[in-house]
């Protein structure tokens, strides 16, 4: 009896333990199958992002190189008007020395063709030589001035030259007026400083991006200058202040909520409160800033709220304590240690807005602005909108800028998100 009931136990045991290992073994296999669609997941998204950033920097790289052609200017007597210089006729004296490089042309089509060759801006880059350092007569002056966006698509193999003359924007005469300038040693591809000190143009070499970063610049001191202390204050009142009851319930719901609406719809309440209702003028950063602060606001104001929940109450009754009372508490105690933390989310924040397009677009950024603004008040435009600008060009220069444009606006996201991550780890403090 008892041999008998040892054995059934035993079994009994076997078959547990057999049991138990299944599951084991099922459990480990369903854990390496999970990893295993982490790291797949992972793979794939970094190999999307990798082909995104290949495909702008191959598109913009070139951006950063533009064709200049060398172009020797005689000036004699009376060409330039010494009692007003800015007065001159600078496109004439260029198109006078272009026709001696090329004496042989001499029909009114042919030298249309031959002027197109060179940038409208040789003219402006003429005047400026002159007016810096004026020249004497019967002089002679070595310019290198801008090839035309064609002659620039050209040099950066964007343009083929072994098709048919109809599939190209430059015809044979023209090819061949080009490789004069290669034999010669008077074309070359320079690094692109207009892209970078230059406002926007019709004229896809002349376009840069000084304008809208300046644009960007005073956009997003108005909306750090307004959304900061706003949000902190707002943060503070709701965390440590306010009483708990239905009508802070109703604002904390609101304020989460708000941070989920899309972009486009804060557009819309600065293009109907500030521009209709205030009159405020269209196009400016300083509209623009208050648009953002608005879409930036609940981003802030949740990041500080965590900051502050992360405080010890250890470091509130301590101070209770001793006599604070809780204004000198949070003053004193509370608010620089959450301070890191709020310093992070403020700066993800002006990184999401930096990037943000939709809401400027309904408060008129989107206009052509030719001026570097001088002011929160002046018209300007802002990087994303500029990006959008150029990419609705249909030019082929204009594709490579725009890829340009968007490797800068990225530079500048990554560094305030590096910039938020070192504050994060430099002020962090582990409780």
């Amino acid at each position: 009896m008892n041999n008998s009931s040892t054995m059934n136990g035993s079994r009994k045991a076997g078959r547990t333990i057999d049991i138990v290992n299944r599951g084991l073994k099922s459990r480990y296999r369903k854990e390496k199958r999970f990893r295993l669609y982490g790291i797949l997941s992972i793979v794939a998204s970094a190999a999307f992002l990798a082909f995104l950033l290949t495909s702008i920097v191959m598109n913009g790289y070139s951006a950063f190189l533009q064709t200049y052609i060398k172009l020797d200017v005689p000036i004699e007597a009376g060409m330039i008007d010494e009692s007003n210089p800015k007065r001159s006729n600078f496109q004439g004296i260029i198109k006078s020395a272009i026709r001696e490089y090329y004496p042989d042309v001499t029909e009114r089509r042919e030298k249309r063709e031959l002027y197109s060759l060179f940038s409208s801006g040789a003219a402006y880059q003429l005047r400026n030589n002159v007016l810096d350092n004026p020249p004497e007569a019967g002089t002679t002056l070595s310019l290198w001035v801008l090839a035309d966006d064609d002659v620039d698509m050209l040099m950066k193999g964007h343009m083929k030259r072994d098709v048919p003359e109809s599939e190209r924007r430059l015809n044979d005469r023209q090819l061949r007026w080009i490789e004069k300038l290669e034999n010669d040693g008077r074309i070359e591809k320079r690094f692109n400083t207009t892209f970078f000190t230059s406002g926007d143009s019709r004229e896809p070499e002349l376009a840069g991006i000084w304008g809208a970063v300046r644009g960007s610049f005073y956009t997003m001191l108005v909306t750090l200058a307004l959304s900061f202390p706003i949000g902190i204050a707002a943060a503070v009142y709701l965390e440590e202040f306010a009483p708990k009851n239905l009508a802070t319930d109703f604002i904390e719901v609101n304020i989460n909520n708000l941070a989920a609406v899309p972009s486009i719809v804060f557009g819309l309440l600065g293009l109907a409160v500030f521009l209709n209702f205030f009159g405020m003028p269209r196009s400016t950063p300083l509209v623009g800033g208050i648009v953002l602060m608005l879409m930036t606001l609940p981003t802030i104001i949740i990041a500080s709220r965590a900051a502050l929940k992360a405080v010890p109450p250890s470091i509130r009754e301590a101070a209770l304590g001793v006599g604070s009372s809780k204004l000198q508490v949070v003053s004193s105690h509370v608010l620089p240690l959450a301070l890191p933390g709020m310093l992070t989310g403020t700066i993800i924040g002006m990184a999401q807005a930096l990037g943000e397009t939709a809401p400027l677009l309904m408060i008129g950024m989107v206009a052509f602005i030719v001026d570097v603004p001088g002011g929160f008040t002046d018209p300007a435009a802002v990087m994303p909108v500029q990006i959008y600008l150029w990419a609705d060009s249909p030019e082929r220069a204009f594709v490579e800028k725009t890829s340009a444009a968007i490797m800068v606006l990225l530079g500048f996201l990554i560094a305030m998100n590096a910039l938020a991550v070192v504050m994060r780890k430099k002020f962090e403090r582990r409780w």
